[in-house]
C-alpha cells in the first residue's frame, strides 16, 4: 500500500510536471520559430531598399513575397553583390547568391556555416524560385536545421538568372530555450526524488497504525487478547485503530463471557449430575422402592438440566435477536400481562397504575421478562403477600415494574443477582437456574433500556425502563446496579 501511495502520488507529479514543460516548450518554441520567419523576410524587405533605395513594407506575414525590382542594376551578379554586401548575416544566420543554379557569391564577413558547400540544399532552393516568387522553407542538413527564404533576383537585359538566400540555424536559436529546460528537467526530476522521499516518509508514517494493527492480529490468539494498538494522532488512520481497539475489546468481552457461561454451566451441571450418578451407583435394583425413589429423583434432576439448558437458550436468543418493535398501547399491555399474573397462586396480586402512551415495543419480549420479574416477586415474598405491578410513564421513557413484600435484596447480593447463575441466597432453598434476570436485563438492554432496583427490608422494586424512541439510548447499560436473578 505504501508503494501504491507513493506511486500515485509519483505519477501525478510527473504529468503535472511534464505537461507543464512541455506547455511552456511548446509555446516558447513556436514564438521563437515565429521571430525566425519575421527576421528572415525583413532581409527580403532589406533586399529590395539596396537594390531600389526603397522599401516597400510589405506585410511580414504575407504568404507570397514580391521579388525587389532591380531596375537601378545593370547585371544580376551586380545587384546579388550589392545585398550580400550590404545584407550582413547575424549569428546564427548566413546567406549565399546563386546564379544561374550554382553558388556564385557568398558574404564578405565571417559566417557561423556556409551554404555553398551542400549541392542537394542549392538545387532544392533553385528549383523552388524557378516560379519567380518568394519562397520560406525548412531544410534538415548534415550538420543542422535550416530554416530559409529564396528571392529571385533579375535585371532586365541580363540573360543570368539570380536568387538571394537566407538562412538561419534553427537549433542554434532554439540553443537557449533548450538549455533552459534541460535545466527544468533536472530541477523537476530532483524535485520528484525529493518528492519521493518524503512521501515515502509520510506514507509510512501514516500507515504504521495498519502496520501495528497487522503484527497485532497476528499475535492476539484466544489465550492472550490483551494487547491493543497506540492510538497516534486525530486523523481517519487513527480513528480506524480505535475502532479496532474497540472490536478487539468486544471480542475479548464476548470470550471472556463464553468462558464465563461454560464455567458456569459446568458448575450449575456438575451436581444434578453428581447426584444422579451417586444415586444410581448405590441403586439396589432389587428393591423396588428403591428404584421408584431413584428413577423419581433422576428424572426431578434431568427435568432441572432440562430447564437450565431452556434458560441459556432464551438469554442467548435475548442478546442475539433484536426486537420486533410494534407500536404498543401501554395500558391495554399493563392490563395484558396482570391478567397472566393474577392466577399465580398463594399470593395477592394488584395492578397498581397503567401509563397512558404508546410506545414501540416488542409484546412478545416484553412480555416474558416483565413475568419474569412478577415469577421472582412471586418467589421471594412470604406465601399470601401483597404483589403489585404496574406501568408508569416517565420523562425518560415508560417504566413496567412490579413490587413485592419480601425481606429485599440485600446490598452485597445486588451486584450477584445480575449475573448468570447468581442467586441474592442461595441458601433459602427457592430452586431457580440463575439466568432469570440476566434474561430480563438483555431484552432491556435490547430495546435500548436498563432495569433498576430499589430495595429494603420492607421489600424489593424491579423496574424495566424503556425510551419512548427506539434509538434515544441505544447502548445503554443492561442495568443500575449490574444484570441476574433475586
Amino acid at each position: 500500500m505504501r508503494s501504491r501511495i507513493l506511486a500515485s502520488i509519483l505519477v501525478v507529479a510527473f504529468l503535472g510536471m511534464a505537461g507543464a514543460g512541455a506547455t511552456a516548450y511548446l509555446a516558447q518554441r513556436g514564438r521563437i520559430l515565429e521571430s525566425v520567419d519575421e527576421l528572415l523576410l525583413s532581409h527580403v524587405e532589406s533586399a529590395r531598399a539596396v537594390v531600389t533605395g526603397v522599401a516597400r513594407g510589405d506585410a511580414l506575414g504575407d504568404a507570397q513575397v514580391a521579388a525587389p525590382d532591380t531596375a537601378g542594376f545593370a547585371s544580376t551578379r551586380g545587384a546579388l553583390n550589392a545585398v550580400l554586401g550590404r545584407v550582413i548575416p547575424g549569428r546564427t544566420e548566413s546567406s549565399l547568391g546563386i546564379i544561374d543554379g550554382r553558388a556564385a557569391i557568398v558574404p564578405s564577413v565571417v559566417i557561423d556555416f556556409h551554404l555553398e558547400n551542400d549541392d542537394a540544399l542549392v538545387r532544392r532552393i533553385v528549383g523552388e524560385a524557378d516560379d519567380g516568387a518568394v519562397h520560406l522553407g525548412t531544410a534538415l542538413t548534415d550538420s543542422r536545421a535550416l530554416r530559409y527564404i529564396a528571392v529571385p533576383v533579375a535585371v532586365a537585359g541580363d540573360a543570368q538568372t539570380g536568387v538571394y538566400v537566407a538562412a538561419v540555424d534553427i537549433d542554434a536559436q532554439l540553443s537557449d530555450l533548450t538549455a533552459a529546460f534541460t535545466t527544468y528537467t533536472a530541477v523537476a526530476v530532483a524535485a520528484l526524488v525529493a518528492i519521493a522521499l518524503v512521501g515515502w516518509f509520510v506514507a509510512g508514517r501514516l500507515l504504521r497504525p495498519i502496520r501495528h494493527l497487522r503484527l497485532a492480529a497476528s499475535r492476539i490468539t484466544a489465550s492472550d487478547r490483551t494487547e491493543r494498538i497506540a492510538v497516534v494522532g486525530r486523523d481517519d488512520v487513527s480513528d480506524l485503530t480505535g475502532t479496532v481497539n474497540d472490536m478487539l475489546d468486544r471480542l475479548d468481552d464476548a470470550m471472556t463471557a463464553q468462558r464465563r457461561l461454560l464455567d458456569d454451566v459446568r458448575h450449575e451441571l456438575k451436581t444434578p449430575i453428581t447426584i444422579v450418578r451417586g444415586h444410581l451407583e448405590l441403586l439396589d435394583a432389587h428393591d423396588v422402592d428403591d428404584v421408584v425413589v431413584t428413577r423419581a429423583l433422576a428424572i426431578d434432576e434431568l427435568d432441572r438440566m432440562a430447564g437450565l439448558v431452556d434458560d441459556i437458550e432464551a438469554l442467548a436468543e435475548s442478546q442475539a435477536i433484536a426486537p420486533r418493535r410494534v407500536p404498543t398501547d401501554i395500558a391495554a399491555f399493563t392490563t395484558e400481562v396482570f391478567a397472566k399474573a393474577s392466577v399465580l397462586p398463594d399470593h395477592e396480586w394488584a395492578l397498581a397504575g397503567s401509563a397512558d402512551a404508546v410506545v414501540a415495543i416488542d409484546p412478545a419480549r416484553m412480555t416474558q421478562a416483565w413475568l419474569q420479574l412478577v415469577d421472582n416477586a412471586a418467589k421471594y415474598s412470604p406465601p399470601g403477600s401483597l404483589v403489585e405491578l404496574g406501568s408508569t410513564e416517565m420523562t425518560e421513557g415508560i417504566e413496567f415494574w412490579v413490587r413485592d413484600r419480601g425481606s429485599g435484596v440485600p446490598d452485597a447480593a445486588r451486584e450477584r443477582i445480575f449475573e448468570r447463575f447468581g442467586r441474592a441466597d442461595a441458601g433459602r432453598g427457592i430452586r431457580g437456574s440463575g439466568l432469570g434476570l440476566p434474561i430480563v436485563a438483555a431484552i432491556a438492554s435490547a430495546h435500548g433500556g436498563r432495569v433498576a432496583l430499589s430495595t429494603s427490608t420492607d421489600g424489593s422494586r424491579f423496574a424495566i425502563v424503556i425510551p419512548r424512541e427506539p434509538d434515544a439510548a441505544a447502548g445503554a447499560p443492561a442495568s443500575e446496579t449490574a444484570a441476574g436473578e433475586s
